[in-house]
């Protein structure tokens, strides 16, 4: 058996390696490293993809949520409506930009922002809210962007784990994350759906004003080379890594399609299993498992994780505290016992191998061992 990965990058790399070397070749050949053919290219092609007006690449995802934050012309102490149960650069940019960030409990069943929870927060310096379409399944968008409507607020869609998920609304209609909503923004750091071999993002938009600025403020605030029109920041996708993205982007079906039958498997094997909480599907959005996280109440969620380390089965905890517990925003005012479903599901989540290539023989093994630690740890 091939030896299990969190994240198997290297056997990906593998199946592609022709194209993807012969991508990077002429990349070094042509010695445009910078704004280089690759990166336009790359950007029309995944709007093509999204459907989406507007692709702007940029160095990372979390530079895409600040620059989408910038662009938005808000004043220090404006409020910025979020989850506490996410990667951190969700709840870093505001605080950078000395915005106040106002959060939300997630839902139980999808681990995603309770979209209920959001007018009671609202006030009149509430400014944007920004939905994290978590593990690879989308919030409930058409509510957030009626809330939003009503209240004349942007919404930024963090769909950096949701690349080609499809929200399906009460018409029969599709979209993809991050093109429902003012912005959308995406990471293509190496675990990712669609990913680089490095840092790098992009941010989406159909609104041509705001396509204009964002793009203007990943290059320093230029309009033109060396006039500023912006406060802006150097953030730029490198040829590179375009070039890497744009052979990946043709397969990205095929990979999302992998991760499905991949899920499917743990489904299967973990259905008679009563003790384990496999992930939730829902009827307004496809899922695409950026990452496949089980639910295991109790002490047994540590021990199984030990277990299976021993075992050579990576595992991992996304994510171990909430925000509103970590020591860089005690200043918040939130306390532990604030977010309850977000507290629980820290203590509860663990997520397992989940990639492209995964194949039964390690499948097998991976969830032939957590159904023996279960029994073992739950004896009738």
């Amino acid at each position: 058996m091939k030896k299990i990965r969190i994240v198997d990058l290297t056997a990906q790399y593998n199946r592609l390696k022709e194209e993807i070397d012969a991508s990077i070749r002429g990349v070094l050949e042509s010695g445009a490293f910078i704004h280089g053919p690759e990166v336009k290219a790359f950007e029309e092609e995944l709007g093509n993809y999204l459907h989406t007006g507007h692709v702007i690449a940029c160095a990372n995802g979390t530079d895409a949520l600040q620059v989408a934050l910038m662009s938005l012309d808000l004043e220090p102490g404006d409020e910025v409506i979020t989850t506490p149960f996410s990667f951190i650069s969700t709840i870093e940019v505001i605080r950078l930009l000395k915005l106040t960030p106002i959060l939300v409990d997630i839902r139980p069943d999808t681990f995603n922002m309770d979209e209920g929870l959001i007018e009671d927060v609202i006030t009149e310096r509430t400014k944007a809210i920004i939905p994290v379409h978590l593990y690879g399944q989308c919030c409930r968008m058409e509510a957030i962007n009626d809330i939003a409507k009503r209240h004349q607020i942007f919404v930024i869609e963090d769909a950096a784990q949701a690349m080609g998920t499809e929200y399906i609304f009460s018409d029969g209609s599709r979209k993809k994350a991050g093109t429902m909503s003012h912005i959308g923004c995406t990471s293509f750091y190496p675990s990712k759906n669609l990913a680089c071999y490095g840092d790098g993002g992009a941010i989406f938009t159909d609104d041509e004003k705001l396509a204009s600025r964002i793009r203007s403020m990943v290059n320093h605030g230029q309009s033109k080379k060396y006039f500023y029109d912006h406060i802006g920041v150097n953030s730029r996708l490198d040829t590179v890594q375009a070039a890497i993205l744009r052979v990946k982007l043709k397969y990205l079906d095929e990979f999302l399609e992998s991760r499905i039958k991949a899920a499917a498997f743990y489904d299967r094997a973990f259905e008679p299993v009563p003790q384990i909480l496999t992930p939730q599907r829902v009827d307004y959005s496809t899922h695409t498992f950026h990452q496949y996280t089980i639910t295991l109440f109790g002490p047994c969620r540590n021990n199984l994780q030990n277990y299976l380390n021993d075992k050579g089965i990576p595992s991992m905890l996304y994510y171990p505290l909430p925000f509103h517990l970590q020591k860089a925003y005690q200043d918040l005012n939130y306390k532990k016992g604030d977010f309850p479903v977000s507290e629980e599901m820290a203590d509860s989540v663990l997520s397992l191998p989940m990639h492209t290539e995964l194949d039964e023989i390690q499948l097998e093994y991976i969830t032939g061992h957590v159904i023996q630690f279960i029994a073992e740890c739950n004896p009738k």
